[in-house]
């Protein structure tokens, strides 16, 4: 039977990064506006002020200081407090797929291998362009690649679940090489306007290129995969192409992302650690003797406490991976980051963990051993 391996990832890093001062002084601007524009209607108890922020808040709640997006300036007005991403012609490149492009020429280039030998193309994200063409079979065709293409949606979780797919296919002997595309431009669905979640994402793309282990010398043995998902309204999004049947009257706040952030984690957090600890147990692998766990990034908590409880100890800043601080949340694409950025200096046979959770609820696990 063939034997999938992770065998390159890349990215894919928007030029331009917001701080927590610059996004807290635009918001700030915002609810001061808000507030006098309404002056008399909070004086009359008819609505509640809005409240400010503060940057120091922002790290405290999330370990955020930054993050990456692809436009700035729409972002930072008052007046917009949206990216300005202007809409393209049919026959042009879409954003998503362009970004999802460079991830994947990167990982191409670090691989080494022979685009010709990769026979399917996997675009799995949080919030996707449009419903079709998908975003997909437009990256294969850009990279001049042969075989299938599609779209996966598992929010914050697609890219386990993505690569989960690709192993799958691998050891089925349907294709050789996969090629898995996490392209996240998470602050066009983000309502910079709510105190509590307005901080959380940033944009970014990553790629991985899966495939049988005949077709790379290095990389990573997939030694094991698990999904899993449980129905829950406390992160959602309610975009989509129906909403233009709804009444009128129906807000616009909700078609944007909203959470119930508490509850995400009192009840992600000891799903995911059971998972996590189970699986390995499954496969005779200790899980206090993971080398490194990359985590998605949601959350600098949620971070903390899943390697404390999965390590049975604090783990240091090397085995448990944190970029929130430069990234922020980027979806699916989190965990991915933390891999590609802090892998390098593992030995043969060394495992480590690249884990991933978020709406749904989803989480999937991803066991790897260096080749």
């Amino acid at each position: 039977m063939p034997q999938p391996v992770i065998a390159a990832t890349g990215i894919y890093i928007p030029p331009e990064s917001i701080s927590n001062g610059e996004l807290v002084s635009a918001f700030n601007a915002y609810v001061s506006a808000f507030n006098a524009e309404n002056a008399a209607a909070i004086e009359a108890g008819e609505i509640a002020p809005l409240q400010p922020s503060s940057a120091e808040f922002i790290e405290k709640a999330s370990g955020i200081k930054s993050r990456y997006v692809v436009d700035k300036t729409g972002i930072l007005d008052p007046a917009v407090m949206r990216p300005n991403i202007p809409e393209r012609r049919d026959h042009e490149l879409s954003v998503l797929a362009e970004i999802a492009v460079r991830a994947a020429r990167d990982a191409l280039a670090i691989w080494g291998g022979d685009v010709r030998e990769i026979g399917a193309v996997i675009c799995a994200a949080s919030n996707m362009q449009r419903p079709y063409p998908a975003i997909a079979i437009e990256v294969q065709n850009a990279l001049g690649i042969t075989g299938f293409a599609f779209d996966m949606n598992v929010a914050c979780s697609s890219a386990t679940f993505g690569i989960k797919t690709a192993s799958d296919f691998i050891a089925g002997g349907s294709v050789k090489a996969v090629l898995v595309v996490n392209p996240e431009i998470c602050s066009g669905h983000l309502n910079f306007r709510d105190r509590d979640s307005h901080f959380i994402f940033g944009d970014v793309a990553t790629a991985i290129i899966v495939t049988d282990e005949a077709l790379t010398s290095g990389g990573w043995n997939i030694l094991g995969t698990r999904l899993k998902t449980q129905f829950s309204n406390n992160i959602r999004n309610n975009f989509g192409f129906l909403n233009r049947c709804a009444p009128e009257g129906i807000g616009a706040v909700d078609k944007l992302f909203v959470q119930e952030g508490r509850k995400v984690f009192r009840e992600v957090v000891p799903m995911v650690i059971e998972m996590i600890v189970e699986h390995a147990n499954d496969m005779g692998v200790n899980p206090k003797g993971l080398k490194r766990l990359w985590l998605h990034q949601a959350n600098i908590n949620m971070n903390d406490m899943i390697g404390r409880k999965v390590l049975d100890r604090t783990p240091t800043p090397e085995e448990n991976v944190i970029i929130l601080d430069a990234f922020a949340n980027t979806s699916s694409a989190g965990s991915i980051i933390a891999f590609h950025t802090a892998s390098s200096d593992f030995n043969s046979g060394e495992t480590g963990l690249i884990c991933s959770f978020g709406a749904g609820y989803s989480a999937g696990t991803v066991f790897v051993q260096k080749r």
